[in-house]
C-alpha cells in the first residue's frame, strides 16, 4: 500500500529491545492516517513489546520514533494517551472495585470541590457504552462483577473516549460475542473515516482478512512481511508467521477411553449454573461451549472449589466417589486442576521467575520444613520449559516479560508436574498464535493418551470441533444438550447456546401478564 508521507501519523525506526536477550531488531514501520495495520506473528514474535513501546510502557533500547512529524518518546502510558496515542492491551486496565462508570473516567470525573457529579457521570458512562454495544450493563456496576468479555469491551470504551490519532488493539475479540465483535467492526469503521490509525494484533487472520489493509508479520523479533493484506492467503501467511506448514486437521494420536473419571451431578449455584450434570472418562476431552455469561466459567469454579456450589455433588476416583471440596486446595487433594482463564490476574504471580512459578504448585517436591531447594525447583522448571518449548533465556526469568503464549505455558507446566487426573482447561488458547495453539491441542492429546480426563471451556467453536470427543452447551446457566464427535455441526451448536436464553426469555413473556393482572 503506498501513501504520500503527508499521510503518516506515526513512524518507528531501526526500533530494537533487549531485555535479557534481544526481542526485537531494526523494525521500520509506518502508520497512516485512516487505516487499519494488522500485526500478527507468533508469541514471543515481538508484537506486545513493539505495540507498548508505541504506547509509552516500554522504553526501545535502540531506534527513534515520530508523531505527527515530530520526535515522539513517550515516557509512560499516560503520556502517549495525552498525545492521542491509545492501547487496549490483553492485561485489563481496570480497576475491579469501582464502578464501570467510574473506570471509563477516572481520569476526568466530573465534579466540583473534590464532589463527584454522579448524574453527569453516569450520562457520560452511558454515552460511552452505548458505542461499544454495552447498553444493558448498569454503568453503576462495580467492574470485578462482570465478565472478561464485557471487562475487555469496557477497556475498549474508555479508550475511545476523547481525542485518539492511533489506536492499538492488542487481540480485541479474544473473549467477545459475535454480536460484540460486530459492534467493534462498526466502531472501528467510524474510526478509520475519522482519519485514525489502528493497529489490530490478532492471531484471527479472517479478521485480520476484513478490517485491515496492510499486514505486518513478525518472526523472531524481526518484520517479515508488510504489504497488502489482500496479496496473502491465510495458508501463506501461517507459513510467514511460523516458518512451516500447519494443517487444519489434527491427529490426537491412538487413545483408549476407560472409566469414569469425572461426574458432576446436579450442581448448582444462584442464577449462574443450574442443575448441571456430565461425566468425563479417563482418556476424554469434554468441551463446554455457550456464549459469554452462559456459565462457563462458573461451572469450573464450582467444580474446583474456587465458589461454593449451593446444591449438586462431585465424584472423582476409580471408584467414583463422592468428594466434599470446600476449596482448591480440597480439588487438588482429588487430582483436580485448573488453568484459569485470568493466567495474569489468577494463574500467575507476575514479579517472580519461572522456576517460582512452576515450583509454586509442586511445594513438596522443591521445599523442605519450609525452605525451598532453588536447584530442584530450577530443575523443575528447566524439565517444563523443554517440554513445553516455553521461549525464555531460563528458568530465572521473570514471567511478565514473557508472551501471553508463553506465560500460558509455565501455568500449565505447573500443573503437569502435579500429575493430577482431571483438568479444567478454561480458554487454554485465548490469546496464543496458531502454531503456539497446535503445540497446546498436541499437549492435549498426549494427556489423554496418559489417561487423563480432560474439560475445556473455550470460546472457539471450531477449536472445540478440532479437539474434543464430546461437546456440552451451556446456555443460560443450564446444560441444554450434549453433542458426540461426528454429529455435530457449528449451526447446532449454536442454536443450542442461544436456546435457553430463548426458552427464558419466553417463560418471563408468559409471566408477565400474570403479574401484571
Amino acid at each position: 500500500m503506498s501513501a504520500p508521507d503527508a499521510s503518516v501519523v506515526l513512524s518507528v525506526s531501526g526500533i530494537g529491545k533487549t531485555y535479557t536477550q534481544p526481542v526485537l531488531a531494526g523494525i521500520d514501520l509506518s502508520l497512516y492516517r485512516g487505516e487499519v495495520l494488522a500485526l500478527t506473528g507468533e508469541n514471543g514474535a515481538g508484537k506486545s513489546t513493539l505495540s507498548k513501546i508505541i504506547g509509552g510502557l516500554e522504553a526501545p533500547t535502540l531506534g527513534q520514533m515520530q508523531f505527527n512529524g515530530q520526535a515522539y518518546t513517550p515516557g509512560s502510558r499516560s503520556q502517549a494517551e495525552r498525545q492521542g496515542v491509545r492501547m487496549v492491551m490483553q492485561e485489563l486496565n481496570l480497576l475491579p472495585t469501582l464502578t464501570v462508570a467510574e473506570n471509563l473516567f477516572l481520569d476526568n470525573l466530573p465534579g466540583r470541590m473534590g464532589w463527584i457529579n454522579r448524574k453527569q457521570l453516569r450520562k457520560a458512562a452511558i454515552e460511552a457504552m452505548a458505542q461499544v454495544g454495552l447498553e444493558a450493563i448498569d454503568p453503576d456496576t462495580l467492574v470485578g462483577a462482570l465478565g472478561i468479555g464485557h471487562q475487555q469491551m469496557v477497556e475498549i470504551a474508555r479508550n475511545l473516549i476523547g481525542d485518539c490519532h492511533v489506536l492499538i488493539l492488542d487481540e480485541p475479540t479474544a473473549m467477545l460475542t459475535a454480536r460484540e465483535v460486530e459492534m467493534l467492526f462498526v466502531q472501528i469503521e467510524r474510526l478509520q473515516a475519522r482519519g485514525v490509525a489502528i493497529v489490530y494484533i490478532s492471531h484471527r487472520l479472517e479478521e485480520l482478512a476484513r478490517v485491515a489493509q496492510r499486514i505486518a508479520v513478525l518472526r523472531d523479533g524481526c518484520l517479515v512481511c508488510v504489504e497488502p493484506i489482500a496479496d496473502y492467503s491465510s495458508e501463506q501467511l501461517v507459513n510467514l508467521m511460523v516458518g512451516r506448514e500447519l494443517g487444519d486437521q489434527l491427529d490426537l494420536g491412538v487413545r483408549s477411553l476407560g472409566d469414569t473419571a469425572l461426574k458432576v451431578s446436579g450442581i448448582c449455584r444462584a442464577d449462574k449454573v443450574k442443575n448441571v450434570s456430565f461425566e468425563v472418562r479417563k482418556g476424554e476431552i469434554f468441551g463446554i461451549s455457550g456464549l459469554i455469561g452462559a456459565g462457563r466459567t462458573e461451572l469450573l469454579r464450582l467444580i474446583y472449589g474456587a465458589d461454593l456450589a449451593d446444591s449438586g455433588t462431585v465424584a472423582v476416583g476409580s471408584a467414583l466417589q463422592v468428594v466434599s471440596i470446600r476449596s482448591p486446595a480440597d480439588a487438588v487433594k482429588q487430582g483436580i486442576a485448573l488453568i484459569t482463564e485470568d493466567r495474569k490476574g489468577e494463574g500467575l504471580l507476575l514479579t517472580q521467575s519461572i522456576s517460582a512459578n512452576i515450583g509454586l504448585g509442586n511445594m513438596h517436591r522443591v521445599s523442605s520444613a519450609g525452605v525451598v531447594n532453588s536447584q530442584q525447583e530450577a530443575a523443575l522448571a528447566r524439565r517444563q520449559i523443554d517440554a513445553m518449548g516455553i521461549r525464555s533465556s531460563g528458568p530465572e526469568q521473570v514471567v511478565s516479560q514473557l508472551s501471553g503464549g508463553n506465560q500460558q505455558k509455565v501455568v500449565i507446566g505447573r500443573w503437569l508436574e502435579r500429575d493430577c487426573t482431571v483438568l479444567l482447561f478454561d480458554e487454554p488458547t485465548r490469546g496464543i498464535d496458531i502454531g503456539a495453539k497446535f503445540d497446546i491441542y498436541r499437549l492435549l492429546g498426549e494427556l489423554t493418551r496418559q489417561g487423563k480426563a480432560l474439560v475445556v471451556v473455550s470460546s472457539d467453536l471450531r477449536e472445540l470441533m478440532l479437539i474434543c470427543d464430546r461437546i456440552g452447551v451451556l446456555s443460560a446457566g443450564r446444560l441444554i444438550e450434549t453433542f458426540e464427535r461426528d454429529s455435530w455441526s457449528q449451526e447446532q451448536l449454536l442454536a443450542a447456546a442461544f436456546a435457553g436464553y430463548q426458552k427464558r426469555d419466553a417463560l418471563l413473556t408468559e409471566a408477565a401478564p400474570k403479574e401484571a393482572s
